[in-house]
């Protein structure tokens, strides 16, 4: 264990490893920040089911138009330039959100905040593919991973107490602060061009996006993508509506719902993108981690059940106290076997879609088509959930929001058997190399 502790550390002493954790650490604790914000204005504005899930879709349908050609510019242009785009962007978020006053203005909000997410995030992903060292990917991209959970993690619970003690508009300067920071670092230290190394001559985007997707394993991804996004986008949305409409749970105490998941990924994730280089097998990674997050999901309901059987614990600092109630209890464990779940997913999915990527020296086309799959279901979820949640009930949502996740994990499993079949039958000349036959 001290190994891996060790070797995580040592890549901090990289100058551009830290500028680009800088961008990841910035991107993940406003996104963390802003999700428990719009409890509190869903709240405040009276918000129906359905205009709820459109505050997920405003986000996502912008990242869903501009993913694909921004990859290909990723790779065919000066990425600094883009981290740089996307930081300014994110503080002009910040600026915006102070002055909302209706869910419309809410949402128009959000559309810009998913330009500015999809800019650091494409781009800081697929520089990272770039210049991680041979054989390391899966140790770059969990340690990469590794530090936006961590900053995920401050965003619940700082970001909660920011919200809790001061409000809006302090919050969104503290935030604004920390991207400002970010877009210093990658300024000092981030080489010029970190990308850049395709030719869109030799290598148009629609003839690579064509050649990806004749390739069984990123065929079986997005399949499970597309379903995936559908179930895990709602449960982030929602999860903090529900816990502030129906229990009135505070910013605080949300905040520490979420550091349940976000703890369990801060020290898991860097040591599974290790053990995916370790012993191969992506998809199997993918696989369970697909099914453990439908468990965790439809745990989320029995929050009715707990917060009449489990009784209160109050805690108490300075003139302040939070009162952990059982719901508080339930969710929280629910979150936390949320986090082991993409703790164990996310470093395989991620290096699978770069191994792919590296096959048309397109690693930014692939993590864009990684993308894109991702935003059809996220654009599409929190919409249809909502509307479950709005004219049936609450559980229903998040069960059909887990019973989706299965079904996206057999769709996977389906998907990858009948590739590795039409892969042996022709000799494995259309697919990556296949890992050891142990392994």
């Amino acid at each position: 264990m001290a190994g891996f502790a060790k070797r995580r550390l040592g890549l901090f002493a990289d100058p551009e490893f830290v500028a680009l954790s800088g961008t990841a650490f910035a991107r993940a604790q406003a996104y963390s920040t802003i999700l428990i914000a719009l409890a509190l204005y869903a709240d405040v504005f009276g918000t129906t089911g359905t205009i709820e899930g459109l505050f997920g879709t405003a986000f996502a349908i912008v990242q869903l138009i501009i993913v694909l050609p921004l990859g290909r510019a990723i790779d065919t242009g000066n990425a600094k330039r883009f981290l740089l785009a996307g930081l300014a962007v994110n503080v002009l978020v910040f600026g915006g959100f102070i002055f909302v006053q209706d869910p419309v203005q809410v949402i128009v909000v959000r559309v810009f905040q998913g330009i500015g997410a999809s800019l650091l995030w494409i781009t800081g992903a697929a520089v990272i593919g770039e210049i991680a060292d041979e054989g390391s990917m899966g140790h770059w991209l969990g340690v990469y991973n590794q530090v936006g959970a961590l900053s995920s993690l401050m965003g619940d619970l700082v970001g909660g107490y920011l919200l809790y003690a001061y409000g809006f508009t302090e919050t969104y300067v503290v935030l604004a602060g920390i991207t400002t920071l970010a877009g210093v670092l990658v300024l000092r230290y981030l080489r010029d061009n970190p990308g850049g190394k395709t030719d869109p001559e030799e290598h148009p985007g629609i003839e690579t996006l064509r050649d990806l997707l004749e390739r069984p394993m990123v065929r079986a991804l997005v399949v499970f993508r597309l379903g995936f996004s559908i179930g895990k986008m709602s449960v982030i949305i929602f999860l903090p509506i529900f816990a502030r409409k129906t229990f009135g749970v505070n910013p605080l105490a949300i905040g520490g719902i979420h550091a349940g998941g976000k703890l369990t990924k801060s020290l898991l994730q860097g040591k599974m993108g290790e053990l995916t280089d370790r012993y191969g097998g992506e998809h199997r990674f993918v696989l369970v981690g697909g099914l453990l997050y439908a468990v965790g999901t439809a745990i989320i309901p029995l929050a009715l059940v707990a917060e009449g059987t489990i009784t209160p614990i109050t805690i108490i600092a300075g003139e302040r106290s939070v009162t952990i109630t059982g719901a508080i209890m339930l969710l929280f464990a629910a979150y936390a076997i949320l986090g082991v779940a993409d703790s164990i997913r996310l470093p395989a999915s991620m290096s699978l879609f770069v191994q792919e990527g590296e096959h048309f020296d397109s690693v930014a086309s692939s993590m864009s088509l990684r993308s894109i799959s991702w935003k059809i279901g996220q654009v599409s979820g929190p919409v249809v959930v909502g509307a479950i949640k709005e004219f049936v009930s609450t559980s229903a949502a998040f069960l059909a929001a887990a019973g989706l996740i299965v079904l996206a994990s057999a769709a996977f499993v389906i998907s990858y058997t009948q590739a590795r079949k039409r892969e042996d039958q022709s000799g494995g000349a259309d697919s990556a190399p296949a890992p050891p036959a142990d392994q």
